[in-house]
């Protein structure tokens, strides 16, 4: 782990809940060497997110963990490959997937962007300064606004439904196989959970609760061949996917993030179809760690 709070790290608490498995949180400090005693443990899991500030320590973490005396999870080396500009790089041309060309530029290159595109300070999530920049006036007010030195510019795709709705999907890759842990819909371009219809909207939830049942044998079929691609290209044990689809069927991929939150805290009196569906990624995940470990002789 590096200090700093969940957009700094996996939350891995939240998959063990509950669970035989007890996790103990290593911490990596800035400039200081590892800890001289380190837990005794089976399997050993990588939680530091892709970031600028966090780069230092997943480069310590890598050589630390190149002789490991356990099994290793995420390693660092590919944590890194979460970067938006990075995974781009990696995932674009595959087929049967869609990825907005995104670069990572300094603010005095931004002129001269095709319109529309979308705009937000390297490493930040959740929405956090990400605006759709559509002239020349409104990418010099966000300017303005925000002083960061280096921003991301993606392309702008419409994925809007035929009924004009936006629809994002979370799917986690466990050990190459996906889950989908919610399905989020609202009339912004910009699609998250909390902000969604979700919680008053019973439609919503019915299509969310029927995309569930029907995810294994349906989505993650009709995408089977793109999914085990970006699988094994991030070559990442445990890998959150925000995505959707595009009007001609194909994957729309808008991140992928090693560090992504998977969870069964909504209100079962709500969500009363979630919790069935997020034990099957629990235990996934826990699967994955004990195979690993029959897998790996004991030094």
């Amino acid at each position: 782990m590096a200090p700093g709070d969940m957009l700094d790290n996996t939350p891995f608490e939240f998959l063990l809940e509950n669970t035989d498995i007890r996790l103990d949180l290593l911490f990596l400090m800035p400039g200081q060497a590892p800890p001289e005693i380190i837990p005794d443990h089976d399997v050993a899991i990588v939680a530091i997110g892709e970031s600028d500030k966090n780069q230092p320590l997943l480069e310590q973490a890598s050589s630390l963990l190149s002789s490991w005396p356990r099994p290793v999870l995420n390693q660092s080396r590919y944590v890194m490959r979460c970067a938006r500009h990075t995974s781009y790089q990696l995932l674009n041309g595959l087929s049967g997937l869609q990825i907005p060309m995104t670069r990572r530029l300094r603010r005095e290159l931004m002129s001269g962007q095709s319109f529309p595109f979308t705009i937000r300070p390297v490493d930040t999530h959740g929405g956090s300064g990400l605006e759709k920049i559509d002239s020349e006036v409104s990418l010099n007010a966000y300017l303005e606004h925000h002083f960061e030195a280096e921003l991301y510019v993606s392309e702008y795709i419409d994925y809007r439904s035929k009924d004009g709705l936006f629809r994002k999907l979370r799917i986690v890759l466990i050990d190459g196989k996906p889950y989908l842990c919610h399905l989020a819909i609202s009339d912004h371009w910009m699609v998250h959970y909390n902000s969604a219809d979700m919680q008053s909207s019973l439609q919503n939830r019915d299509e969310e609760a029927e995309m569930m049942k029907n995810f294994d044998h349906d989505f993650a079929v009709h995408h089977g061949m793109v999914l085990k691609a970006i699988a094994d290209r991030l070559a990442l044990d445990y890998v959150v996917l925000d995505c959707g689809q595009t009007h001609d069927g194909h994957l729309l991929l808008f991140e992928s993030d090693s560090r992504g939150w998977i969870h069964a805290s909504d209100p079962v009196e709500i969500f009363p179809y979630k919790k069935a569906v997020m034990q099957k990624a629990f235990d996934a995940f826990r699967s994955m760690l004990l195979s690993r470990l029959m897998s790996t002789p004991s030094p």
